[in-house]
């Protein structure tokens, strides 16, 4: 965190946005209630795609009766596994869909916040719009043909999430030094998974929690599986959107906002900013080669990083039998695991350079991958690779942040964030697909890890030739 300058507590003493120029001190209150946003994002990424809601639609709740009974009980049965892949391969193909989407309309969403003076108008409406999906995701209920409803939810979730995504980057450098960037990058993905282990405690001991009762789960006995409508997992949904919903608010309360440079009168026409992308994408390859290698990079690991998080409790509960509860003590301690490694990259990212944290956590994610193909059915072995993951993970997710906001020039981070979103996800589609196509091959949700591991080993064999540091973007 930067070193603070008097204020009134509310982040007041600046009146405008900081930029990424000098040394001038960022109120404390203000990098606080920017990593807030962080603290509460938590609820969609560790809730919604990673622990609860993805691993819901992906379990038997979703799968024909008949077949779950005809399985009495064995995992290993052949149909029931066929059946539960073949859920896992919806919610690939939604998050693919949306991918796309956002592979294509990210960057002229960045690109039109720049000089607007708007960016925290966007950052409020689209973080609105993630809460307002996750309220819906309430109606999911526990029926086979329930699971399109839930996969929609979940892509138009991840689609709005992105976009907050741009605008919330693309504020770092108004709550950062030169020399503190990596610092308050790391200090936001750590707050992010702080809030996720607060969060997931609580939802655990309210909602998921089995405490001897028959009736229902968590200290609030509610209602579980099919007879019970699954609403300990939906209502812990409804809590995690009205989370997020209140810690959203400071940083659009306390961070000031970009000072208006261009009228709307000014503003390009839709396909005038596609010009004015493709334009920016010919400067960088004509005179910033190693940006765009850069950003080819950083989208093909970025792809596979999203891919642990979305496929990995999915692979723990498919795979090694792990129940609703022992996801969610398993999603704490990743996130500890993960927290600390954030923290610890964010403190080293100003000092060693954050080309180095990346190459480093990726061969650590590329050997912790794939030694899960050879642990056997043991949750134990699961434990230890899983956390391994989890532990390199946030580190590459922050100092990637912090390498291209060194080099975006001031009035141009909504543009160059969305596109950084936009080349994570013009490649969205392979970690999905590659976890699919090793699922369908092979008939076992565990070969999915596989195309989860070439993708984070093509992200690190094209980082190695970036050159550590960079030119600003002209």
């Amino acid at each position: 965190m930067t070193d603070s300058t008097p204020d009134d507590g509310a982040g007041n003493a600046a009146t405008v946005a900081n930029t990424l120029q000098d040394e001038t001190p960022v109120p404390k209150s203000q990098v606080r209630a920017w990593a807030l946003w962080d603290w509460g994002s938590a609820s969609f990424n560790a809730v919604v795609t990673t622990f609860v809601f993805s691993t819901y639609l992906a379990s038997t709740l979703f799968v024909d009766p008949a077949i779950v009974a005809a399985a009495g009980g064995n995992d290993n049965d052949a149909a029931l596994t066929l059946a539960r892949a073949e859920n896992a391969t919806v919610i690939s193909w939604a998050l693919t869909i949306a991918g796309v989407l956002i592979a294509l309309i990210a960057p002229i969403l960045g690109q039109r916040s720049d000089g607007s003076g708007r960016r925290k108008l966007w950052l409020g409406i689209n973080t609105g719009l993630v809460v307002a999906a996750m309220l819906a995701m309430f109606f999911v209920e526990p029926v086979p043909g329930y699971i399109y409803l839930g996969a929609a939810l979940l892509a138009v979730g991840n689609i709005f999430f992105e976009f907050a995504g741009v605008n919330y980057n693309a504020m770092l450098v108004q709550v950062s030094t030169p020399s503190t960037i990596g610092r308050v990058s790391g200090f936001g993905w750590g707050m992010g998974y702080v809030g996720g282990i607060v969060l997931l405690i609580i939802l655990l001991v309210l909602f998921i929690q089995s405490f001897g009762s028959d009736t229902g789960n968590g200290l609030l006995n509610v209602p579980f599986g099919t007879d019970g409508g699954a609403l300990d997992i939906r209502f812990a949904v409804v809590v995690s959107a009205l989370w997020f919903a209140a810690f959203a608010i400071p940083v659009l309360l306390r961070v000031p906002e970009i000072p208006a440079r261009v009228r709307a009168s000014e503003k390009p026409s839709i396909l005038g900013s596609y010009r004015a992308l493709f334009r920016t994408i010919a400067t960088l390859a004509r005179k910033s080669p190693q940006v765009l290698l850069f950003l080819l990079a950083s989208a093909i690991f970025r792809d596979g990083l999203a891919a642990v998080f979305t496929f990995g409790a999915i692979i723990a509960a498919q795979v090694f039998g792990f129940t609703s509860s022992e996801v969610i003590y398993f999603a704490v301690a990743a996130n500890i695991s993960a927290g600390i490694g954030t923290f610890i990259g964010g403190y080293l990212d100003d000092r060693i350079g954050a080309k180095k944290i990346i190459v480093f956590s990726l061969a650590g994610l590329v050997v912790a991958a794939t030694t899960v193909l050879f642990i056997g059915d043991a949750k134990s072995g699961f434990w230890i690779a899983g956390l391994a993951l989890c532990l390199f993970v946030g580190p590459v997710q922050s100092s990637s942040r912090s390498f291209l906001a060194r080099i975006t020039p001031p009035g141009r981070e909504g543009e160059i964030f969305g596109l950084y979103a936009t080349t994570g996800r013009a490649v969205s589609f392979l970690a999905p697909g590659l976890f699919t196509l090793a699922v369908t091959l092979t008939g076992d949700t565990r070969y999915g890890i596989v195309g989860i591991a070439i993708v984070l080993l093509a992200g690190l064999l094209l980082m190695l030739p970036v050159k550590a540091v960079q030119s600003r973007i002209e």
